[in-house]
């Protein structure tokens, strides 16, 4: 029977284009590294491009021709390696959860960092269960009842990250203030309920929110919504752009780099987090009237 085809998961994708740094770095072409691991250059050009796996040990010998000598490298990379055919718990939502959607789950899994500028909702990683389903449901064009409740479970699962045990997800949330004046007819207490759980999310460590003002400067984030997700190690940055048909990804440093740069534009432009914090209970308490 004939091996199955690698899939090129975004960990591979991530994994073969960090290695493909690395080598470029050290002035060497892809016959020099594949003759370094007793390869032919095909297989090289398939490892940095996703379509060939690659294991833990082969990872260890290839940074060691490449003449890596940071342990934090070796470490993030092997584990990248071991990894990137691994089934995630998202998979038991194979039914609802698109492979876009899989992507950025297993990147926010790996991630060690997430910046993430929202104009028009609630970041997914700090919404309610009743919030979630509303918006889903609200946005998803073709999907039935059961499949709006599994992606709010999905989007609560998700959540995890930020309390895993050791090095939970750092998360600064950048969030419009229109998006904090969504009204829902059906049950009008789930925007309360939404600001409370900012509040108290906002309270851990990890967890910085800021609010857009109405009146702010004109900045980068005009131009729509983005997610930049970064990593321990040598691994770049990963930018999620989101749109009706899911989304797609931005993975090189050239393609990021300006993204970074427009966090922080946006940062400077938005609410200090204490006045932030204080204008989100104002409106908090404005639902209790």
């Amino acid at each position: 029977m004939p091996n199955s085809p690698v899939v090129p998961t975004i960990r591979r994708r991530r994994l073969g284009s960090t290695l493909r740094r690395l080598r470029n770095d050290a002035g060497l072409t892809l016959d020099d590294a594949a003759a370094a691991m007793g390869w032919k250059g095909p297989k090289m050009s398939k490892v940095e491009n996703a379509a060939a796996g690659i294991r833990p040990a082969q990872v260890t010998d290839l940074l060691k021709a490449y003449g890596v000598t940071d342990p934090e490298v070796f470490a993030a990379l092997e584990n990248l390696a071991k990894d990137a055919g691994k089934r995630g718990w998202w998979q038991t939502y194979s039914g609802v959860v698109t492979s876009a959607y899989a992507d950025y789950i297993a990147l926010e899994s790996d991630a060690e960092k997430v910046c993430e500028w929202s104009p028009l909702l609630v970041p997914g990683l700090l919404q309610t269960a009743a919030y979630a389903r509303e918006v889903i449901g609200g946005i998803t064009l073709d999907r039935a009842p059961e499949e709006i409740t599994a992606l709010a479970e999905v989007r609560q699962a998700r959540q995890a990250v930020l309390s895993r045990p050791g090095h939970p997800l750092e998360v600064w949330a950048i969030i419009h203030v229109a998006a904090l004046h969504q009204r829902f007819a059906i049950r009008p207490a789930t925007m309360r309920e939404q600001l409370r759980r900012l509040l108290d999310v906002a309270e851990l460590p990890n967890v910085t929110v800021q609010v857009m003002p109405l009146d702010a400067t004109v900045h980068p984030g005009t131009v729509g919504a983005f997610t930049l997700v970064g990593f321990p190690g040598p691994t770049p940055d990963v930018v999620s752009l989101e749109n009706l048909r899911g989304a797609t990804y931005l993975e090189g440093d050239e393609d990021t780099a300006p993204f970074a740069k427009a966090f922080e534009r946006i940062r400077a432009a938005a609410l200090s987090v204490e006045d932030s914090l204080a204008l989100i209970a104002d409106l908090e308490e404005g639902h209790r009237k």
